[in-house]
């Protein structure tokens, strides 16, 4: 008897469909053959699978049996076709009608004892199963509720293969979970920090609203205690909040990578990774035999903050370009391409010197210049060229530590954020260009455009500090973002002034 079930197998953070086709035939030696490229996972999956059956009250009989993963030439891991494979083979024995299965998509992984435990990759299954049209979604209870998180998908949680297989009998029912409630909103978050908590330091808070407002990358240059990674922590407190298309995206990523915590269905707040220096290329930007998102994936519409950026390997530096340039990592191998999303806010800190005292008048620095000029040059002009923003952020004053609260908080400073955001939404509404840190090309061109007196002023600019033609671009961006928060539509020279002053390592001020 031949029975076919519908899985699926992850490429990325997208889902695609597997069927399993299960043989079962009396004649012959009884054997289990497992064929359609199945890594270490699917084929352990045997022995669960008649244990759980087993357990469940149902007897296999000594048979030969043949399963085959289609497509067959797509490698397929994880234990998610643990409870598909149990129904196949009962479809095989007429346990379940064979037709019951169609229309349904069915993942889960099975204990010894027929339980059904949670696996990861979920909501790119629920994805594919409504593009597919699928009649619906089977999956076990801890994963229903991120499943419903799409609209349009029937999900059916179970806890047991018993409890499965009385709903496809007829039986019994399973209850379908709802919707989730975010679809369509936009999703607040709440936070336990606030910059009102942060005292002095205006000029990096000024910086953060503009970095914030434009989707701009930012660096701290500070020495140790002066508040680099206190503001760094408190950047997702004044971000827009995520929209459910945009929740939807990160959750994927969650999803795939098995971070996403049980019973919760979607990501509400934005990202915010803080990778160890220790860190090795593939962590930072995803790979392994089985790829995986890195943590600039996981950070994605989000904020990937890098403290102590000299400290990082000089290779694991420099694979970050791809992804601040294209917002996306495309990790090669031999036999497949994956692409993840990495838009994400890049937020570094560093000391002006090994030692961290450089220019503070308050401490002697102890550096040479040879461990100076070492420490700085783990960092490429082309890596601080992607950086929007350098900023100082000098030590605080005592005057200012005296103060009960700081002089803005969070609320204010995400309102300020808001509206210049909503002014970029209308200006560039039908292009796909989210934010000021997008321009580009002709699109630069367009929405920055400058007077004969800005021109003369910005060619003088680039020709005493020496910037780069990407430096001369991201100043633009910044200052149409700086024009943007005072709510005017021309860049003018106080515009480009300001933007020019965050270019502090441009002006060798390290």
């Amino acid at each position: 008897m031949l029975s076919r079930v519908t899985s699926a197998a992850l490429i990325g953070i997208d889902a695609f469909a597997v069927h399993l086709e299960v043989d079962l035939a009396r004649q012959g030696m009884p054997a289990f053959t497992m064929v359609g490229l199945a890594e270490g996972a699917v084929r352990e999956s045997k022995e669960r699978v008649f244990s759980a059956l087993k357990n469940s009250g149902f007897k296999l009989s000594p048979a030969r049996i043949t399963v085959n993963l289609a497509p067959a030439d797509v490698r397929k891991g994880g234990s998610a076709y643990d409870l598909p494979l149990a129904l196949g083979l009962l479809a095989a024995l007429e346990i379940i009608p064979p037709e019951r299965l169609e229309g349904f998509v069915i993942a889960g992984e099975l204990s010894l004892s027929g339980a059904i435990q949670p696996v990861p990759g979920i909501l790119p299954l629920a994805v594919m199963a409504r593009d597919m049209d699928a009649k619906g979604i089977i999956v076990p209870t801890a994963n229903a509720a991120e499943a419903a998180v799409v609209q349009g998908a029937l999900v059916y949680g179970a806890n047991t293969l018993l409890d499965v297989v009385q709903f496809l009998t007829g039986e019994s029912n399973l209850s379908s979970t709802l919707p989730s409630e975010h679809f369509g909103k936009r999703i607040a978050s709440d936070f336990d920090i606030d910059f009102n908590e942060v005292k002095g330091q205006e000029h990096a808070k000024r910086a953060i609203e503009i970095a914030a407002a434009g989707g701009h990358n930012l660096l701290f240059l500070g020495p140790p205690g002066s508040g680099k990674t206190m503001l760094a922590r408190r950047i997702p407190t004044v971000l827009p909040p995520l929209t459910f298309n945009e929740a939807l995206g990160v959750t994927k990523i969650y999803s795939v990578s098995g971070l996403l915590p049980l019973g919760k269905a979607l990501v509400t707040e934005r990202p915010f990774r803080s990778p160890h220096h220790t860190i090795s290329d593939a962590g930072l930007i995803g790979g392994g035999s089985y790829p995986k998102p890195g943590e600039v994936s996981l950070a994605h519409s989000g904020v990937l903050f890098l403290d102590e950026l000299p400290e990082f390997k000089k290779t694991v530096l420099e694979v970050l370009r791809q992804p601040l340039e294209e917002g996306a990592v495309t990790i090669s191998r031999a036999a497949i391409s994956i692409t993840y999303p990495a838009d994400v806010m890049l937020v570094a800190a560093l000391n002006p010197c090994p030692c961290g005292y450089l220019g503070d008048s308050r401490h002697e620095c102890t550096c040479s210049p040879m461990q100076i000029q070492r420490y700085r040059s783990k960092l490429s002009g082309p890596l601080l060229d992607r950086i929007d923003l350098q900023v100082e952020v000098p030590a605080v004053d005592y005057k200012d530590l005296r103060q009960d609260t700081g002089s803005i908080d969070s609320a204010t400073m995400r309102s300020h954020i808001e509206e210049a955001r909503a002014r970029q939404v209308e200006r560039y509404s039908g292009l796909p260009i989210p934010d000021n840190s997008h321009l580009s090309g002709r699109h630069l061109s367009a929405f920055c455009p400058l007077t004969d007196d800005e021109h003369r002023f910005l060619e003088e600019a680039v020709r005493r500090l020496g910037l780069s033609a990407r430096a001369h671009t991201r100043v633009l961006r910044l200052a149409r973002t700086i024009a943007d928060l005072e709510s005017v539509d021309n860049i003018s020279v106080p515009h480009l002034a300001e933007a020019l002053n965050y270019r502090n390592m441009d002006r060798q001020v390290v």
